[in-house]
This record gives C-alpha cells, structure tokens and sequence, in this order.
C-alpha cells in the first residue's frame, strides 16, 4: 500500500507519519506544499524520511496561492463572521489541489492528512479532494479509535515523539500550535483554549511571528502606495522601498509603471506583511462558529492580508456602482462562509466568483494608506475609472446643472408613499 501525507513537519503529522507506516506496513510518501511558511521548510526533506517516509515531495505553490486563491479572495472582500480574513480557510484547497497532483503521479492507494476530527481542516481537505480526485481514499488518523486511545491528548504525541528521537518544536510550556503561510499564521490549543486568557501580555510575546504588538510599532506612521488593476494589487509605491527587498531577500520588482514598482501576487504580499508585521497591523483573537458546531478560539495574525484588503475596499468606494456593488456584499458572508467550510472548487462558490470578477473590471487606480501602531488609515484614492464627480457632490452654489436640490423633493415623496400607506394601515 501506498499513502501520501500531508506533512508539515509539525508534531500531528510527524507522529502520525510513523504511526501509518506501523499501521498500514505501507510506503509513505510525504507532501509539503510551500505557501510561504518561511523557514518551517528549513530541513523538512531530511525530517520526512528521518521519521519513516520514502520520499519527501515540496511542492512550491507560493505563486498559485498568491494569484489564483488569496487574490480572489481579496476580490471578493471575504471576511468570516466579520473579522477573520480566512487565512487557513484558503491555504487548505491550494496545498490539496498540489497534493492531488502528485499522489495521482505516483499511484498512491490513499492519502492521509492530520486534521483532527473536531476541527475545519479535516473537512477542507477531504471536500477540495473529492472535488479534485473522487475515486482517492482519504485516512484521517484523527477519526481512527486506534489513533485516538494512543494519543488522548499533545502530551501523549510529544512522549511519543520523544521516544522516537522525532525532533519537534511543542513542549508542554507552550504546547499550541501555530499554521503559518504566505497570508497568516494562527495559534491555537494550549492555553488558548481559555477564552479568558489574555494572550496580548508580555508573557506571550514570543508567541507572535509576524507582527509587533501595536504598542512596540515605530511612533512615526508610514505610508504606502498601492497600485491595481481590475481588483488585483500590482504595484507598490514606498519611500524606502528598496531597503524593503533589501530585508525580505527573495522579492524583486518585476517592472516600472508610472513611479510604481510592479511585482508579482507573492511579491505584493511578501513585502505588505513586512509593512504590516512592522507596525503592529493584522492582530485579531476571535471566537469563530465551526463548521462541524463547535465554537472554537483562535489567535491570528495577517499583516499584509489586512492592508490589503483596506485598500481594494476602499477603491472599489471610487469606481464601482452602487448597486453591483450591493448585490456582490449581499454575498460576501455566504461566499467566506464556502470557503471557510472547505467548499473552494464547489459550483455555488464559482459562481459567485464569476460576479465577483465582474464587478472587478473597472477596480484600477490607487490607493494610499497611512499605517500607525495597528491601524490602516485611508490617506487618498484616485482612478481613471472614478465615479466620484466634484460637481454633483461638492456642498458649494454654482452647479444647479449638474445635481438640482429641488428634484429631491418628489424623490422623497414617492419614496414615502408606502410607508404613510402603511403608517394609514394601523390607524
């Protein structure tokens, strides 16, 4: 038998990885999709086959998850339950639609993923599979009794994992765990699980990856200049844009345009969470509804995710109209809701992209924002595309022409024509 993991590296997977090749006597095959988890990566090939496995597949889909998921996404403005940016929620279709890929390439049997039986994950994972490869079975250690009555809780994993020289990073100090990639990274379990706990002291400090607390952020605010094109960011404008890349390392501009540095989807969110991260932004502790009923708590940084969904709501104010505009934020909580409950390559969620894209032909300009110990501040917007006349909203005489105050009057009046109907109704 052949099975391919989703590996991280992490101590689900790494112990779930030998446990499967104990279990099943079955080749394993790990896969790692890189969507940006920096330095996590760092010797994961050699870990993999450490731990029991016959190859080790990274797939590098950092692009993919920039251009063809976040940015769709970012189109679309989703935000679940008002607050989360969907971080994990996203990364989750990108990394099985590469794991699919490659297990139909070898000829696995199965694949297995180490999402536990109470969580979201396991559901994104196995709904993104049965869209893309239907007749693939999936193991899901976690739903396994087996499984579970030899590892009731972290502690169990972490002894387990101890004893077969497996080199994790959980400890019973800090035992939560943490999902990073390319638009966040999230923190959860442990001491977490309190929605009590305050995780914004100086206690946890270290916790946190991508961001200073807003209190540490520089007291001087800092600008950035974001160019788009149809509802997509292509370009940056900073004033210290090149010791920026300077810092990040692996972001080069990919051309010029109108003062303007254009790069790729990765580039823009590479260098907007190093903006971000720098002055406190993305910062969220929630307690969101799950899809299989629970509540849970979780802690959630998104930087750049942030920013950047500020400035293409923002645009869109300029150059979309008024009632397309309406009708696509009637569906923002059913289209995050989808890909919050794994539902990425579902028709229903397609369907509502196609209308997102629509709305997006004219989202081109630019947006300036001003970013201050936590807080992305509007600081200017300009497009070919405005909709925004002067003459029609300026509260200055002299252009009767362009908008006559009188014909509010019977706009009003046969506006209330029903609600005096109804008003005469319960008399």
């Amino acid at each position: 038998m052949k099975i391919l993991v989703a590996y991280s590296g992490g101590l689900d997977t790494s112990v779930l990885l030998l446990w499967l090749k104990q279990k099943y006597n079955a080749e394993i095959i790990a896969y790692c999709a890189d969507v940006g988890q920096g330095d996590e990566l760092d010797g994961l090939e050699a870990k993999a086959r450490s731990t029991g496995a016959s190859k080790c597949f990274i797939g590098d889909l950092k692009e993919d998850f920039a251009a063809n998921f976040i940015f769709p996404m970012i189109q679309a403005n989703a935000i679940y339950e008002g607050r989360y940016l969907l971080g994990t929620s996203i990364a989750r279709p990108c990394i099985t639609k590469g794991m699919m890929d490659v297990a139909l390439a070898e000829g696995a049997d199965a694949i297995a993923h180490g999402a536990t039986g109470k969580g979201n994950d396991q559901v994104r994972f196995e709904l993104s599979a049965a869209s893309l490869a239907p007749n693939v079975k999936c193991i899901a250690p976690w739903r396994d009794a087996e499984f579970r009555k030899q590892f009731p809780g972290r502690s169990e994993m972490i002894a387990y994992a101890e004893a077969n020289q497996i080199p994790i990073k959980a400890s019973m100090k800090k035992p939560y765990s943490m999902d990073r990639n390319l638009l966040h990274i999230s923190f959860e379990a442990g001491a977490m699980e309190d929605p009590w706990y305050d995780a914004t002291t100086l206690a946890d400090r270290d916790m946190y990856v991508l961001s200073v607390s807003p209190e540490e952020a520089p007291d001087q605010a800092e600008y950035i200049e974001i160019l788009f094109e149809k509802g997509n960011a292509i370009g940056l404008k900073h004033d210290s844009l090149c010791a920026l890349l300077g810092e990040l390392g692996d972001v080069k501009s990919t051309a010029g345009q109108n003062g303007y540095s254009l790069f790729t989807p990765y580039g823009i969110m590479r260098v907007l969470n190093l903006l971000g991260g720098r002055n406190g932004i993305g910062r969220v502790d929630i307690v969101e509804n799950r899809f299989v009923g629970m509540k849970s708590r979780g802690i959630y940084e998104t930087p750049g995710g942030t920013i950047l969904l500020a400035a293409h709501r923002d645009l869109e104010a300029l150059v979309v109209d008024r009632e397309s505009m309406h009708i696509r934020d009637s569906l923002i909580p059913k289209y995050a809701q989808l890909v919050y409950n794994g539902f990425w390559f579902a028709p229903e969620r397609e369907a509502i992209q196609a209308l997102v894209t629509e709305t997006q032909k004219t989202v081109t300009g630019e947006v300036r924002l001003k970013l201050y110990k936590g807080n992305v501040m509007q600081a200017g917007r300009r497009s070919p595309h405005s909709m925004y006349s002067e003459a029609i909203a300026t509260m200055e005489g002299g252009q009767e022409e362009a908008y006559n105050q009188d014909d509010a009057t019977g706009f009003i009046a046969l506006n209330a024509l029903r609600l005096k109907a109804s008003a005469r109704q319960l008399k």
